[in-house]
């Protein structure tokens, strides 16, 4: 049963959950290897680069999580003021998004000569309102990872009105929502692969059509991913930190995915790349949320300390990578022979300055301004 909050009783946000942040660290970086390495050059764990892809739904799916477990009670008990959390929100995302469309205009000529002039300019405008996901052909304009801001802006829209839902009494009526939740995401890749509408022999990471565009980059395809770890917290709230189940449940996650991956063809693209994770990114985060070795080894400081420019990383990746090859200074300092490996040392250690001398001093600077 839901504890009794007094009016008027300031809820205390909780404990930091640092093995969840820990796993961001590779999260992002399986997405830059995603983007610019070849899988083969990682052996045995190349399906897991190969399905890079799967790491943006984990963060969408942790993005739920992490907002409910931090915000749920307060809303709970009337004391989440939906203005103050979207200025919050607009404070923590917008100024690394907005760097990365300044240092995305190197590509203005190719986004103009690959789209009509309608759409060109509908990508100058949408893009810096983070609305540009909304139009599947303009979804990856200027910078392609940041499509996935507008769905994380229109999710943190609807956030507050989640944030308020009932606390569950009980475990498996719960479960049993979060399982149709989970269903629910299904459907749209689920759809995909009766209709093919883009008539494509065969459905990878390479293909392209304006329906897969859609489920791939759109915000509502996205959207059951988000609500599953809003759903998550509160489940996450019945199991005590130290159970052993959540130990099993972590490793059970880690390891049903990697042999789902190693699957390759066999599984549609259409499924893997969101819904069909679902319960297994689940299971991971309630492990990592428990009090375990597991959670130990991956919420160690190095990991820890890279993970929290993890949003950094990910948001900035093409642009640094592009800035760091157009310029020729890997050739110019004879260090070109240790490429791409140094190239991703350096990626997160620009994303690293980005975090603490462009978005904590800008995001302060933001909440000075307007509140949050």
């Amino acid at each position: 049963m839901a504890a009794y909050v007094q009016p008027g009783v300031e809820i205390s946000r909780p404990v930091r959950l640092d093995a969840l942040t820990g796993l961001r660290c590779f999260a992002a970086i399986n997405i830059v290897l995603f983007h610019f390495s070849n899988p083969q050059w990682f052996g045995p764990l190349a399906p897991v680069v190969n399905a890079g892809y799967a790491s943006v739904s984990y963060f969408i799916l942790l993005s739920g999580f992490v907002l409910a477990y931090n915000y749920s009670d307060k809303a709970r008990a009337g004391q989440l003021s939906k203005v103050r959390f979207w200025k919050s929100r607009f404070t923590r995302i917008y100024p690394i998004y907005f760097l990365s469309l300044l240092l995305s205009w190197d590509m203005l000529s190719s986004e103009y000569k690959a789209h009509t002039h309608g759409m060109f300019l509908a990508g100058l405008v949408l893009a810096p309102l983070l609305l540009q996901g909304w139009v599947p052909s303009i979804s990856t304009f200027l910078n392609t990872p940041a499509w996935t801001m507008s769905a994380e802006a229109f999710f943190y829209f609807l956030f507050p009105w989640m944030a308020k839902w009932k606390k569950p009494e009980r475990m498996t009526p719960h479960i049993a929502k979060m399982a149709g939740v989970w269903v629910l995401g299904l459907i749209p890749g689920s759809l995909y692969l009766y209709f093919n509408p883009d008539g494509l022999a065969h459905v990878d990471r390479w293909s392209y059509g304006p329906w897969l565009q859609a489920l791939k980059f759109t915000p509502l395809p996205h959207l059951a991913s988000f609500v599953f770890g809003v759903m998550l917290a509160s489940l996450d709230q019945m199991i005590e930190r130290a159970h052993p189940m959540r130990l099993f449940l972590g490793i059970f996650g880690f390891g049903a995915i990697f042999w789902l991956l190693t699957l390759g063809r066999e599984i549609p693209f259409a499924l893997a790349h969101d819904g069909m994770l679902m319960p297994l990114f689940g299971c991971i985060v309630l492990g990592l949320a428990g009090e375990n070795l597991l959670s130990r080894v991956i919420g160690n400081k190095v990991l820890v300390f890279v993970g929290e420019g993890s949003y950094c990383l990910y948001l900035l990746h093409f642009n640094f990578w592009n800035m760091l090859h157009d310029s020729h200074i890997l050739n110019r300092l004879g260090l070109a022979v240790y490429d791409p490996w140094i190239s991703y040392l350096i990626l997160i250690a620009l994303s690293l300055v980005a975090l603490h001398f462009v978005e904590k001093p800008a995001r302060k600077q933001l909440r000075a301004l307007i509140g949050g």
